[in-house]
């Protein structure tokens, strides 16, 4: 991970062991964030399509990318934050890249991306 031994010991404590999300780029996901008004806590849901993943360890980041009123959104979520409640994959989809920079440029049905099938007995993608 990084280039001293501590260093590694220190991030340990910091990882979430469990819940760490399995989903990759070109997923579709719906982003839980623990959200602090005053001294009330609420959840509010991002989705989108995660655009890149960066990083590694407790530094590891994740981009998720959306469009809103005709204008896109992006927003980077570390994965190992204790704000962020869960990730839920809703979409797959069959990507060739590590990064889909290129849908920034790309608007309406352009921006839609192949979807995985998945196969339940054998557990293979396709």
């Amino acid at each position: 991970m990084s280039a001293h031994p501590l260093l590694d010991i220190v991030e340990k404590t910091s990882l979430k062991s469990a819940d760490v999300p399995q989903f990759e780029v070109g997923d579709t996901v719906d982003v839980h964030t623990r959200i602090l008004e005053g001294n009330k806590e609420r959840i509010q849901v991002f989705s989108g399509v995660v655009i890149a993943r960066s990083g590694a360890g407790v530094k590891e980041m994740f981009t998720v990318r959306r469009i809103v009123n005709n204008e896109g959104v992006e927003r980077k979520f570390p994965i190992h934050s204790p704000k962020i409640a869960k990730v839920e994959v809703t979409r797959s989809a069959v990507v060739r890249r590590a990064k889909l920079y290129y849908l920034r440029d790309r608007v309406g049905k352009a921006t839609r991306l192949r979807e995985r099938r998945r196969d339940i007995a054998k557990g293979a993608k396709g």
